[in-house]
């Protein structure tokens, strides 16, 4: 079930000749880990295949999607390629994508890495429980044999989660709290880009953002979303979900023993505050 939050956002609607001023509402929808629908990533191989469940968009249409992917351990996928390219951030366990030859560089929460359409890899999880949020710019997003390899241009980045840098401010975000850091992942500040923010423990803010398009994932940790509607806040573990558009205020606190790891999607940078 999604949590919907109304807020008003009041937009002046100019109308000549006429001067008319409305009023629009700004709409918060909420996943949480719990409530997320989980499918198959390759549902003709049922449960030999990776878990996969959209967050938003659809993997299966010409669209941009943003999905959680889970695997067993000791998965490893034959050598392959994709129509696409897609980024990949590690919510749990440990995670392997490069070159079929390439030696296992396991990356833990918090590592990001990107496979270019057209490549050649493979793909190995190594703990009890691993789990990513995969994010595409269009679909659909298919699995094809290594032969019809082919070169775009582009070429895959690895991450692991010690190599990060993080920020104080910058232009990804504008923080103003103590102690939350933000790392640039990929894309144009002045169109649509990903980045993560770290929340110190005992956090308790807001993420404030006017962008047509704001989407988040809690990577790691534990967040209370506070809502003035609600009798109590909405607990969001790691790989819960918010999407919103338009003037709103993301008032949340980090519940966790230690800090929360959130990634954003955004069309507009954002502000953190205490």
């Amino acid at each position: 079930m999604k949590h919907k939050i109304t807020t008003l956002a009041f937009v002046s609607l100019v109308l000549i000749n006429a001067g008319v001023i409305a009023s629009a509402q700004a709409e918060t929808n909420i996943v949480t880990a719990e409530e997320v629908k989980w499918g198959y990533l390759n549902p003709a191989r049922g449960d030999k295949s990776p878990g996969a469940a959209d967050l938003w968009g659809d993997r299966t249409k010409d669209t941009a999607t943003g999905m959680l992917v889970r695997f067993n351990k000791g998965f490893e996928s034959p050598p392959h390629i994709h129509n696409v390219t897609y980024r990949g951030i590690v919510i749990e366990g440990e995670m392997h994508n490069d070159d079929p030859d390439a030696a296992k560089m396991w990356m833990p929460t918090g590592s990001f890495w990107t496979q270019p359409a057209g490549e050649n890899h493979t793909t190995a999880a190594n703990d009890k429980n691993n789990l990513i949020y995969l994010e595409i710019d269009k679909g659909p997003y298919l699995v094809q044999p290594s032969k019809e390899h082919f070169d775009n241009g582009e070429r895959p980045i690895n991450i692991h989660a010690d190599n990060m840098v993080w920020l104080h401010d910058s232009d990804v975000a504008s923080i103003s709290a103590n102690g939350v850091s933000a790392t640039y992942l990929w894309g144009d500040t002045n169109a649509v880009y990903g980045s993560m923010i770290k929340l110190p423990e005992g956090f308790s803010g807001s993420i404030v953002s006017d962008a047509d398009e704001f989407k988040a994932v809690v990577i790691s940790g534990k967040l209370a979303y506070l809502d003035e509607n609600a009798s109590k806040p909405t607990l969001l573990q790691a790989a819960s979900f918010i999407e919103a558009s338009g003037d709103t205020t993301h008032n949340i606190r980090n519940v966790a023993d230690g800090e929360s790891i959130v990634f954003i999607r955004t069309s507009s940078p954002y502000q953190v505050k205490n």
